[in-house]
Order: C-alpha cells, then sequence, then structure tokens
C-alpha cells in the first residue's frame, strides 16, 4: 500500500473515533492520494494541494476552496510524522461561505402550501397527505429536511408529545417535543398512512412496508430529490415561484422562519435573549451558538432589538 494511502486510512479511522463522518473527505482525499500516485510524490507541498484542488475547470471557486480545506487538515496531521510536509495556507483560495437570504413565510402562505399539496394529483393516494404532513411538521419544529425524512415510527411518541432525532447532522440526537395540535395532526397522518398502506398490501397480497414515519404510496421512504421537486411544483401552485422556475423560496426556510418568530416572542415579551439562545442552539440541533445567533441578522425588528441592547450597553452611545 502507498504510504500516504496509509497514512490516509490512518487518519480516517482517527477522526471518525471523534465523531466525524467524513463521507466528502474520503472521496477527496482518495482521490489527492491517486492525484500524489501520479507524480510519484508522497510529501504534501503547498504547491501539489493547489494544482489538485484547482484541476476540475468546471466548478466554482468556493469549492476549489473547500477541496484545499480538506487537504489542509489533512496536511495537518501528516506534519507531525513527515516535518517536511507543507501545510496550505489559508489565505490560498480564501472565500467566505454565504448563506442564502431566508425566505420568512407568513402564516398564510404556509397554510396555502398545505392545502396545495394535499390537492396535487398523484396516481399513489398517500403520497399528497405525506407531503401536506412533511411541510407542517418542518414548519412547527425547525427539523432540517434531512431529519423530518429519517424520522422512524418508533421515533414518535405521540402520548407524550415527544420525537427523538436520532444521529443526524454532527452525529448529534436530541428530543423535539410536540404541541398537543402537532400531535394530533401526526396522529391522523398516522391512521391515513397505514388505512392506505393496509388496503395497497391487501390488493397485492403481501405486505412491504418501511420502518420510516414519513412514506410515499408505495410504502417506502421519501428521498430528498423527491421532495424538492413535489415542492418546487407545489410552490407554484401558490405563486412562490414561477413557471420552470426552480429558485425562490426553499423548504429549509421554515427552519429560518421558526427561529426567526422564536427570537420575535422572546424579543416581544422582554425574555432575555441571551440566557435563552442556549436553548433554541441545543433545539435547533447546531453546533455552534454562533449559528444560532446568525438568525438575529435575519429580520429588520430583530436587528432592532439587538440595536437597542447595544445601546443600553453602552449608555446610550453607538
Amino acid at each position: 500500500m502507498n504510504i500516504l494511502r496509509s497514512q490516509l486510512r490512518d487518519y480516517l479511522s482517527m477522526r471518525r473515533g471523534l465523531g466525524f463522518r467524513l463521507v466528502e473527505a474520503e472521496v477527496y482525499l482518495r482521490d489527492f492520494c491517486a492525484f500524489m500516485e501520479k507524480r510519484h510524490r508522497n510529501i504534501v507541498t503547498a504547491q501539489l494541494a493547489l494544482e489538485w484542488a484547482t484541476a476540475p475547470a468546471n466548478i466554482r471557486p468556493t469549492s476549489w476552496a473547500g477541496r484545499l480545506t480538506t487537504v489542509r487538515q489533512f496536511a495537518r496531521y501528516l506534519h507531525s510524522f513527515e516535518p517536511r510536509t507543507e501545510i496550505p495556507g489559508t489565505q490560498l483560495l480564501p472565500f467566505r461561505p454565504k448563506r442564502s437570504k431566508p425566505y420568512l413565510y407568513s402564516q398564510r402562505e404556509i397554510t396555502q402550501l398545505m392545502a396545495a399539496a394535499k390537492s396535487m394529483p398523484s396516481r399513489q393516494a398517500l403520497r399528497p397527505w405525506t407531503l401536506r404532513t412533511l411541510i407542517g411538521l418542518l414548519a412547527v419544529t425547525g427539523m432540517r429536511l434531512g431529519e423530518a425524512l429519517a424520522v422512524m415510527r418508533e421515533d414518535v411518541d405521540l402520548d407524550a408529545g415527544v420525537l427523538t432525532i436520532r444521529g443526524s447532522k454532527f452525529q448529534k440526537s436530541r428530543l423535539v417535543p410536540l404541541h398537543p395540535s402537532t400531535s394530533r395532526a401526526l396522529a391522523d397522518y398516522a391512521r391515513r398512512r397505514d388505512a392506505f398502506l393496509d388496503q395497497r398490501d391487501a390488493l397485492r397480497g403481501q405486505r412491504t412496508r418501511d420502518r420510516h414515519f414519513l412514506l410515499t404510496g408505495r410504502g417506502r421512504r421519501f428521498q430528498v430529490a423527491e421532495v424538492h421537486k413535489s415542492f418546487y411544483a407545489i410552490s407554484r401552485v401558490v405563486g412562490l415561484r414561477g413557471p420552470g422556475v426552480n429558485r425562490g423560496p426553499r423548504l429549509h426556510d421554515l427552519r429560518h422562519r421558526f427561529a426567526t418568530e422564536t427570537l420575535l416572542r422572546w424579543s416581544r415579551s422582554g425574555t432575555e435573549i441571551e440566557r435563552q439562545m442556549p436553548v433554541l442552539t441545543t433545539y435547533l440541533g447546531h453546533s455552534n451558538i454562533a449559528d444560532t445567533y446568525w438568525y438575529l441578522s435575519s429580520h429588520p425588528e430583530l436587528m432592532r432589538h439587538a440595536a437597542l441592547r447595544l445601546e443600553r450597553r453602552w449608555g446610550g452611545s453607538t
């Protein structure tokens, strides 16, 4: 085995032992090792790392920077064994990822989206109900789309009003409390889901269904790409997108709305946001409280709240 590939194996094992998934990083680094082998080199240099990172001409500079960051992290590990290893500087291909400006749905728009989802024509009788339930669940819990699609039946305790999210982003698990109205809506969906699938199984003479909570009419888990495609169609029906346009409000913006509305309620009620922010960070499954503080900048009223806090802190001077 090539020495660099052997070191990569140890590197991945070490970092995964710390809880990192490194799915994309492994693909990148294996390709980087192949690149180094073609050049008959075992010692990483900044020039070689830069050459590999910028090799694909058809991707954006931000993607080049991401590739170089992956090699930089690997090089830091290698430097402890081989001092001749060069760690690519952070000023090579510098970039700051820009967050997409969130679209803050109104309650009326969410209601329209749910109604349009239920009315979407489909050969699968269950599919429109699942999409309707999914949109409502994302709106009232602030969950990530992938988290909602991954929820298993045993993760939904409607009697206790608690939903368990297991091993989501950053390998974190957490409990999400459900409002009684949400529990009732999920219970209604579960009854419809099982009735649809029981009827389907009876016609087919076999019982085959996934253990996930939200299912397609074929009794399997929804794929993320399927949901996005359906949401584009649904949002066109209610006028949030033009015909044939994919850009526009996203399902992920329901998560932004949940966080922003929570902060607005705290602000209007005089709640000390700084003390409650760690609660929201934990609830949303953020790994860094700074990610939660970002929402303060996404709404004019919240920006005014932050400005007033600064004025009080500094005695009225800004």
